[in-house]
């Protein structure tokens, strides 16, 4: 249960982050970058995903 849990939460992370790389990629003022890097974090939280999903199966 724990596992799907993570899977969850490393969903709506990436979810997040798909969404702020977007925002900071259309911004009106290009000197305004920004210091969260995104797109590591959407890799990151797809990692966790797939890996917690792959886990939570193989208990099955």
């Amino acid at each position: 249960m724990i596992l799907w849990t993570i899977a969850a939460g490393a969903a709506m992370l990436f979810a997040a982050s798909v969404l702020a790389e977007r925002r900071r990629s259309h911004r009106r003022d290009p000197d305004r970058v920004g210091w969260v890097p995104w797109t590591l974090l959407q890799l990151l939280a797809v990692l966790l995903m797939v890996f917690s999903v792959a886990m939570a199966l193989a208990r099955k």
